[in-house]
């Protein structure tokens, strides 16, 4: 790109105007009310950025990253907004010398997303896979905010879709059997809205629009009950080097796509 090679301080004066000329491009009313993002690449950008320091380099410029994307997020007015920090499959795949710093740093993220006092923060996922301190670190912090009414954030750490459905049918079928609901006649009765209700995100919107980085072009299991209408936005940029002005690229393709609710 052309701004890449100017001198650093006209480049970002380049940028900031880049920056506006995209914003400028799409109406506050067709935004996006829910974004949930999958924040991927920290590791390869710190082998390709820090070679031979710690994976955990890679991991605090990814939450930097977030926390400037929830800014980012509040300025053009988004309600909700889902990041995915750290998936079942990662838990039980990763070392406990990579997995350690790498919850450490997840709950500095989420500690320090709740101390501004102007988020609700929610922590969603399968905590009992984490350490106990770990979990009740996440759940103290996230309950500090229960009464905050500025924008919502999902924190997703050890989550996984299939997960969740399995979670969300283990509640439903124990509240029906405290009814006295009888499996027959719960096979017969079962509509989705009721499904919906024990998601991890019950009550709120589905995304409107997903985002990844790292150029991969799947969804992993992320959100996989609420994105049946979402549309995705693949980005080839490692997260930590996820710029505004691709959040503001992001928003203006989902801005200028029909929504088809169907085939």
């Amino acid at each position: 790109m052309l701004l890449d090679h100017a001198p650093r301080g006209l480049a970002r004066v380049m940028y900031r105007f880049y920056e506006n000329r995209l914003r400028s491009q799409f109406e506050p009313s067709a935004l996006p009310c829910h974004v949930a993002v999958l924040a991927d690449g920290n590791r390869r950008w710190a082998r390709l950025n820090a070679p031979g320091q710690s994976l955990e380099v890679g991991y605090q410029a990814g939450a930097d990253k977030l926390r400037q994307f929830v800014q980012w997020c509040e300025e053009v007015g988004i309600q909700v907004v889902t990041l995915w920090v750290l998936s079942t499959d990662n838990l039980q795949r990763s070392r406990d010398e990579e997995l350690v710093p790498l919850l450490e740093v997840i709950v500095h993220l989420v500690a320090d997303l709740a101390a501004t006092g102007k988020y609700r923060v929610m922590v969603v996922g399968d905590l009992g896979l984490l350490p106990a301190g770990c979990a009740a670190d996440l759940e103290r912090a996230a309950a500090d905010t229960e009464h905050v009414q500025g924008m919502h954030i999902n924190v997703a750490v050890s989550y996984g879709g299939r997960h969740e459905l399995r979670d969300a049918m283990r509640s439903l079928l124990a509240e029906e059997a405290r009814k006295g609901t009888t499996l027959d006649s719960l096979a017969e009765s079962l509509e989705t809205d009721q499904i919906s209700q024990h998601l991890y995100t019950r009550g709120q919107p589905d995304p409107d629009l997903i985002i990844r980085t790292s150029g991969e072009q799947r969804l992993s299991g992320f959100l996989m009950w609420q994105s049946a209408h979402s549309e995705f936005y693949f980005c080839e940029a490692l997260w930590p080097d996820f710029r505004k002005v691709d959040f503001y690229r992001a928003l203006r393709s989902y801005s200028e796509r029909e929504r088809r609710f169907g085939t």
